[in-house]
Protein backbone atom coordinates (compact mmCIF):
# COMPACT_ATOMS: atom_id res chain seq x y z
CA UNK A 1 0.00 0.00 0.00
CA UNK A 2 1.91 3.23 -1.17
CA UNK A 3 1.45 6.15 1.76
CA UNK A 4 -0.56 9.15 1.51
CA UNK A 5 1.72 12.18 0.27
CA UNK A 6 0.90 15.39 2.23
CA UNK A 7 3.43 17.42 0.67
CA UNK A 8 6.60 18.11 -0.34
CA UNK A 9 9.25 20.89 -0.08
CA UNK A 10 13.12 21.12 -2.53
CA UNK A 11 15.63 23.85 -0.59
CA UNK A 12 18.82 24.40 -1.76
CA UNK A 13 21.12 26.45 -0.08
CA UNK A 14 24.61 27.24 -0.18
CA UNK A 15 27.17 25.17 1.75
CA UNK A 16 28.02 27.99 4.39
CA UNK A 17 27.77 27.13 8.26
CA UNK A 18 25.09 30.64 8.76
CA UNK A 19 22.76 28.64 6.50
CA UNK A 20 22.94 25.32 9.36
CA UNK A 21 20.00 27.46 11.49
CA UNK A 22 18.07 28.18 8.46
CA UNK A 23 17.93 24.55 7.58
CA UNK A 24 16.91 23.10 10.54
CA UNK A 25 13.93 25.78 11.20
CA UNK A 26 12.46 25.61 7.53
CA UNK A 27 12.66 22.01 8.10
CA UNK A 28 10.72 22.01 11.16
CA UNK A 29 8.17 24.81 10.22
CA UNK A 30 7.59 22.15 6.92
CA UNK A 31 7.26 19.67 9.30
CA UNK A 32 4.45 21.21 11.51
CA UNK A 33 2.08 21.11 8.96
CA UNK A 34 1.24 17.08 10.57
CA UNK A 35 1.59 18.93 13.90
CA UNK A 36 3.80 16.45 15.66
CA UNK A 37 4.94 16.46 19.41
CA UNK A 38 7.62 19.32 20.26
CA UNK A 39 10.22 16.71 20.90
CA UNK A 40 9.61 15.23 17.81
CA UNK A 41 10.07 18.88 16.27
CA UNK A 42 13.31 19.30 17.93
CA UNK A 43 14.49 15.68 17.13
CA UNK A 44 14.01 16.85 12.96
CA UNK A 45 15.77 20.02 13.58
CA UNK A 46 18.84 17.76 15.64
CA UNK A 47 19.04 15.58 12.81
CA UNK A 48 19.40 18.34 10.06
CA UNK A 49 21.17 20.68 12.01
CA UNK A 50 24.01 17.43 12.03
CA UNK A 51 23.21 16.89 8.26
CA UNK A 52 23.59 20.24 7.18
CA UNK A 53 26.98 20.61 9.39
CA UNK A 54 28.47 17.32 7.93
CA UNK A 55 28.10 18.80 4.38
CA UNK A 56 29.81 21.93 5.30
CA UNK A 57 32.43 20.54 7.38
CA UNK A 58 33.26 17.28 5.27
CA UNK A 59 31.60 17.90 1.72
CA UNK A 60 33.01 20.34 0.69
CA UNK A 61 36.18 21.08 3.28
CA UNK A 62 37.67 24.56 3.72
CA UNK A 63 37.37 27.33 1.65
CA UNK A 64 33.75 27.16 0.28
CA UNK A 65 32.20 28.57 -2.62
CA UNK A 66 28.99 30.10 -2.77
CA UNK A 67 28.47 27.59 -6.08
CA UNK A 68 28.77 24.73 -3.60
CA UNK A 69 25.12 23.68 -2.46
CA UNK A 70 23.14 21.73 -0.05
CA UNK A 71 19.62 19.81 -1.57
CA UNK A 72 17.47 19.41 1.24
CA UNK A 73 13.92 17.36 -0.16
CA UNK A 74 11.24 17.06 2.49
CA UNK A 75 8.22 14.44 1.97
CA UNK A 76 5.34 14.94 4.33
CA UNK A 77 3.26 11.75 4.85
CA UNK A 78 0.64 12.08 7.88
CA UNK A 79 2.57 9.91 10.66
CA UNK A 80 5.92 10.90 9.09
CA UNK A 81 8.58 12.70 7.56
CA UNK A 82 11.28 11.84 4.95
CA UNK A 83 13.90 14.12 4.93
CA UNK A 84 16.95 14.06 1.56
CA UNK A 85 20.48 16.19 2.41
CA UNK A 86 22.43 15.54 -0.82
CA UNK A 87 25.83 17.31 -1.70
CA UNK A 88 27.88 17.18 -4.54
CA UNK A 89 31.09 17.44 -2.39
CA UNK A 90 33.93 14.67 -1.98
CA UNK A 91 31.84 11.73 -0.96
CA UNK A 92 32.21 9.27 1.63
CA UNK A 93 35.07 6.78 0.67
CA UNK A 94 34.21 4.22 3.54
CA UNK A 95 30.30 5.09 4.40
CA UNK A 96 30.35 2.08 7.02
CA UNK A 97 33.49 3.53 8.89
CA UNK A 98 32.46 7.06 8.63
CA UNK A 99 28.89 6.11 10.77
CA UNK A 100 31.13 5.00 13.81
CA UNK A 101 31.15 6.56 16.87
CA UNK A 102 34.13 8.89 16.95
CA UNK A 103 35.31 8.61 13.36
CA UNK A 104 35.74 12.25 11.79
CA UNK A 105 38.14 13.16 8.58
CA UNK A 106 38.74 16.17 10.08
CA UNK A 107 40.81 14.83 13.60
CA UNK A 108 42.70 18.36 13.76
CA UNK A 109 39.85 20.71 13.91
CA UNK A 110 38.37 19.33 17.17
CA UNK A 111 35.57 17.63 15.53
CA UNK A 112 33.89 14.92 17.42
CA UNK A 113 32.99 12.52 14.90
CA UNK A 114 29.23 12.12 16.13
CA UNK A 115 27.51 13.61 13.26
CA UNK A 116 25.70 10.24 12.14
CA UNK A 117 25.52 8.57 15.71
CA UNK A 118 23.61 12.11 16.47
CA UNK A 119 21.37 11.45 13.15
CA UNK A 120 20.47 7.93 13.93
CA UNK A 121 19.85 9.02 17.56
CA UNK A 122 16.90 11.55 16.67
CA UNK A 123 15.31 9.51 13.73
CA UNK A 124 13.77 6.22 13.14
CA UNK A 125 15.73 5.53 10.09
CA UNK A 126 18.81 6.42 8.45
CA UNK A 127 21.12 5.79 5.47
CA UNK A 128 23.73 7.25 3.42
CA UNK A 129 25.02 6.40 0.24
CA UNK A 130 27.51 8.50 -2.50
CA UNK A 131 25.68 10.11 -4.98
CA UNK A 132 26.32 8.93 -8.37
CA UNK A 133 27.34 12.91 -10.06
CA UNK A 134 29.59 12.95 -6.63
CA UNK A 135 29.00 13.89 -3.41
CA UNK A 136 26.43 12.08 -0.55
CA UNK A 137 23.33 11.76 0.13
CA UNK A 138 21.32 11.12 3.34
CA UNK A 139 17.95 10.49 3.89
CA UNK A 140 16.49 10.39 7.47
CA UNK A 141 12.79 9.50 8.48
CA UNK A 142 11.18 10.36 11.61
CA UNK A 143 8.11 8.66 12.73
CA UNK A 144 5.25 10.74 14.59
CA UNK A 145 3.24 9.87 16.81
CA UNK A 146 -0.49 8.78 16.44
CA UNK A 147 -2.52 11.28 18.52
CA UNK A 148 -5.21 12.88 17.35
CA UNK A 149 -2.96 13.71 14.41
CA UNK A 150 -4.73 16.21 11.88
CA UNK A 151 -3.49 16.38 8.15
CA UNK A 152 -2.52 19.35 6.02
CA UNK A 153 -5.40 19.34 3.44
CA UNK A 154 -3.87 20.58 0.21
Amino acid sequence: MKKKILNTMVLEVAAKSENESFARSAVAAFAAGVDPRLDEINDIKTAVSEAVTNCVVHAYKKGQKLTDKIKIECTLFPSEIEIKITDTGVGITDIERAMQPFFTTVADDERSGMGFTVMASFTDALSVNNNNGGGTVVTMRKFFTKEERKECVG
